[in-house]
């Protein structure tokens, strides 16, 4: 996604989250920004950053989408 420290994200929280759109989520008692990948009842979080492992939701997680990234604007270097 090409997300780095000291980015600014534009979030439209009137957007319905879909498959494959990068949104800021609230999970279970902190924030994360990823790629949603939704298929049929079951979502997945998706990091672009390699270091990190898919976010396999389960029952009993907390998900509130909190609005959907739909810009970027980079901190300059």
């Amino acid at each position: 996604a090409q997300i780095n420290d000291g980015d600014v994200l534009i979030i439209d929280r009137s957007l319905h989250p879909s498959n494959g759109c990068i949104a800021v989520c609230f999970l279970n008692d902190g924030f994360t920004v990823k790629r949603l990948e939704i298929r049929g009842k079951s979502v997945r979080l998706l990091p672009s950053n390699p270091a990190f492992l898919p976010i396999d939701l389960v029952e009993g997680d907390e998900l509130t989408v909190w609005g959907v990234v739909t810009y970027i604007i980079k901190k300059p270097s």
